[in-house]
């Protein structure tokens, strides 16, 4: 199995808006994908929502472990 990594997404200044990936995909390959999608939204005013990312990573990288969480989802566990 490929290494899994744990990376979060920041695409505006508000950190609620942030996501988190585990994925087998690095940083540019992510960032290949929802670069250009940010950048319409800027420019064009293209809209997209969070979801709207995570299923073009999964479209683009069809074979890729692709896991989309909130960061409010995490669930800490105490010892």
């Amino acid at each position: 199995m490929k290494k899994l990594n744990l990376i979060q997404v920041n695409t505006t200044a508000w950190e609620e808006e942030d996501f988190l990936l585990v994925t087998t995909l690095n940083d540019e390959k992510i960032k290949s994908v929802v670069e250009p999608l940010v950048l319409a939204e800027r420019n064009d005013g293209n809209v997209y929502d969070n979801d709207d990312l995570v299923g073009e990573l999964k479209k683009q990288f069809p074979n890729d472990v692709i896991l989309h969480y909130t960061p409010d989802a995490i669930e800490i566990l105490s010892i």
